[in-house]
């Protein structure tokens, strides 16, 4: 009872804009969440950035991923970089509660959870949360909407090397194998609509492969949404041409 009343007079105090420094502001002041979080066209099924109104890139249409749909709020870039850093690394958990207001901020996100069955975090293998302390994408599903969490929906069968400095095809070789849907869960799981969350999307590797892992356990759809997405230097050239 205590820390809740704790954490909330906490809430109400005044702070400095962790980006800009402005103050008194919250954690990020509404200035900067215009000037970076602003809304942009993005591909339905791999959030990148495209040009406005079109609903699906042209990679996904020769390529289709197995998600049904996939949503970012941010681009991984200035200033959410630094943010997401002390967020997983920097033993700053309390990120996912901005995280999660900018994400739900955008209708086709808000959408997605509030359609959602269940959210699905993706699982950290043993030793990194360990190392970690917590698992930033079970956090930040929590503040997105704690009563549809699935915590063990999906299991990470082992443990697979850095994938920072790897490609897509590299990063799907080294995820083969490693992500399960739990068994315990199956009856929840088949002929569900359900949400991966997690907090960057790089390749779309990962996601990829636990949309198939859940596939393959019975669930009827698979979305995904991150905080941020990684652009494609190649798309966004040709989307200027």
């Amino acid at each position: 009872m205590l820390s809740r009343l704790f954490s909330a007079w906490m809430t109400r105090l005044p702070s400095q804009c962790a980006i800009c420094r402005a103050w008194p502001a919250q954690r990020v002041c509404e200035t900067c969440v215009l000037r970076f979080a602003g809304p942009r066209p993005r591909c339905r099924r791999c959030a990148l950035p495209c040009p406005e109104g079109v609903q699906v890139c042209g990679v996904c249409l020769l390529q289709p991923v197995p998600l049904n749909s996939c949503h970012a709020a941010v681009d991984y870039a200035y200033p959410w970089t630094q943010c997401i850093a002390e967020f997983k690394f920097q033993q700053e958990p309390g990120w996912a509660r901005t995280f999660a207001a900018l994400m739900l901020q955008s209708p086709k996100l808000q959408d997605c959870v509030s359609q959602s069955d269940w959210l699905l975090p993706m699982p950290l293998a043993p030793a990194r949360l360990q190392e970690r302390g917590y698992n930033q994408a079970l956090v930040l599903a929590k503040q997105l909407a704690p009563a549809k969490v699935l915590t063990e929906g999906l299991l990470r069968l082992r443990h697979t090397p850095s994938q920072r400095e790897l490609t897509k095809r590299q990063r799907q070789v080294n995820l083969r194998g490693a992500l399960l849907a739990n068994p315990q869960h199956l009856s929840t799981l088949q002929g569900a609509r359900l949400t991966l969350i997690d907090d960057v999307m790089t390749t779309g590797a990962s996601l990829a492969a636990a949309a198939q892992a859940l596939r393959a356990a019975g669930a009827q759809e698979v979305h995904a949404c991150v905080f941020a997405r990684t652009p494609d230097p190649t798309v966004e050239r040709v989307h200027r041409q």
